[in-house]
């Protein structure tokens, strides 16, 4: 192959001024920032592919395929920094080399932009991507202004998007597994650049830096990418264009149709059978995320949006811990509380204050310590499996996370229940659990094994709503018990526990895009 320079590029002249395109749609102003930062330290980079949606990329509707040259990587990556992007994981049917993934937060959208940074031009199948294109630095000193980006000349986009599409759906593989057609965005684009080429710079361009393509064969694959073709010459096609990169493939032809074959049948496996998804995880490692707050303040709808605008783009969990899924043990021992209590052995009533203000002296007591002790098992389970997924790179978001200074809700209830019927007052009045006894402290200190172990989360946020909200907001509930529920979060210090508070009063709108804000700087 021709040896490449960056002077390459007289051979195909300057096209096109620098002047921004009108018709492109107004840019996300994080995206705006990107292009700027970029033309402001000169790094070299283009948007090297599906140009004719350029208003779509600078929406933050598609990624951003951003080809940059190897000498400004860290330049590059150093700067996504300094505009706040972060490294996130591909999953494993997505990953490539040479090509990095980085999110970024758009603050005035709510979105997040996608930024697909390729330090060489790979392609192929998406199984594979079993082609590398050594042509990055004439592609590069090609591109000019369009609008906000740099594209390549459209000479070099049509010549890569022919030669991708030929790799992607004209192989017998491919027809074999039905990708044998472009899509229509595919075909739109091929059309586009095929009407903006000019025949003598694509020949040009093809002698200098594709010497073994000749023109004829090329416009061979250009049929073969035709409406109506027949399957035979795009075979034939594709079979010769393989033959042709394969000193720039990763594997020998035979090896990369295997590896096709088997790797889209694994996926396909692991999706319908695991239920396991295709979305990223953050390169730093996941995070678990807990969002408490009183009745009314708001807390289940912005949980719901949180988790909606997350599970998009990564491997996400929303998990509530006040309600944790019963295990096996728990079960069959509240079946076996029920039983006496249908029995008529002892009450037992739903609620902490239900069951304090109860008019029966045959106590509860122990069969309530166990079902709060069981209560305390399965929320450690839940934890457990959620600091697990974490652990794996997933984002899990906590509804109703135990914290020691909440006692209405959701905290150690059993060394509680024991102070209330053996204090002030209701002395005396249940039969037991008496103050000295031993069953009744041993299940106190099994309830607070289980919570001492259960960690702060990498990320605590609080809806703060004054009472008297929450009890117009909360119309479906008793509002005294809204109150004092309510009350006890408004009351406690936040500052001293490393908790993020917001004012939920504010429209829910507003209280989501803080906690996107918060959410982005802190996982």
């Amino acid at each position: 192959m021709t040896q490449l320079t960056t002077s390459q590029p007289e051979t195909l002249p300057a096209v096109n001024a620098a002047a921004p395109d009108t018709s492109i749609a107004p840019a996300l102003e994080l995206v705006v920032r990107l292009c700027q930062a970029l033309e402001d330290e000169e790094i070299l980079y283009c948007h090297w592919k599906s140009n004719n949606a350029l208003d779509r990329s600078a929406n933050g509707d598609n990624d951003l395929d951003l080809l940059v040259g190897r000498a400004d990587a860290n330049r590059f990556l150093a700067l996504l920094g300094r505009l706040g992007f972060r490294p996130v994981r591909a999953p494993a049917d997505k990953q490539m080399a040479g090509v990095l993934d980085y999110f970024g937060f758009d603050e005035g959208s709510g979105r997040l932009v996608h930024v697909h940074a390729h330090f060489q031009l790979a392609m192929g199948h998406d199984m594979t991507k079993n082609i590398r294109l050594a042509i990055e630095t004439p592609y590069l000193a090609s591109a000019w202004r369009k609008g906000i980006f740099r594209v390549p000349a459209a000479e070099f986009e049509y010549v890569v998007l022919v030669l991708r599409m030929m790799l992607k759906h004209s192989s017998w593989d491919a027809m074999l597994s039905r990708e044998g057609r472009l899509k229509a965005s595919e075909q739109r684009e091929l059309s586009d650049l095929q009407a903006e080429s000019d025949s003598s710079r694509l020949e040009s361009l093809l002698a200098a830096h594709l010497p073994f393509i000749s023109p004829a064969f090329f416009a061979d694959c250009v049929k073969a990418l035709q409406p109506g073709c027949p399957a035979f010459f795009r075979a034939k096609a594709a079979r010769k264009l393989q033959g042709l990169l394969q000193s720039n493939a990763m594997y020998p032809a035979a090896v990369d149709a295997f590896l096709k074959l088997w790797r889209r049948g694994v996926l396909m496996v692991r999706r319908r059978l695991f239920k396991t998804s295709s979305r990223y995880t953050p390169a730093i490692g996941g995070a678990m995320i807990a969002i408490l707050g009183g009745d009314g303040a708001g807390k289940t709808t912005a949980l719901k949006g949180l988790h909606g605008w997350l599970q998009k783009t990564f491997e996400t969990r929303r998990i509530h811990m006040g309600k944790p899924a019963w295990s096996p043990l728990t079960v069959m021992v509240r079946a076996l509380l029920k039983v006496g209590q249908m029995l008529g052995l002892y009450p037992l009533e739903a609620s902490f204050e239900a069951t304090l203000t109860q008019k029966s002296r045959v106590s509860p007591g122990y069969p309530y310590l166990i079902r709060e002790v069981l209560r305390a098992r399965d929320r450690f389970t839940t934890y457990v499996q959620a600091r697990r997924f974490a652990a794996r790179g997933g984002l899990v978001l906590l509804d109703r996370f135990p914290m020691a200074q909440i006692e209405l809700m959701d905290g150690m209830q059993a060394e509680r229940f024991i102070q209330e019927i053996n204090a002030g007052p209701r002395r005396g009045q249940f039969l037991c659990p008496r103050p000295d006894s031993r069953f009744a402290r041993f299940l106190v200190r099994l309830e607070e094994s289980y919570y001492h172990r259960i960690m702060q989360p990498d990320l605590l946020v609080v809806l703060r709503v004054h009472p008297d909200i929450a009890v117009q907001r909360k119309t479906d509930e008793e509002p005294a018990s809204v109150h004092r529920r309510s009350s006890e979060i408004w009351a406690l210090n936040w500052q001293d526990s490393g908790a993020f508070v917001i004012d939920s009063s504010q429209p829910r709108e507003r209280v989501l895009a803080q906690l996107k804000a918060l959410t982005w700087q802190r996982v």
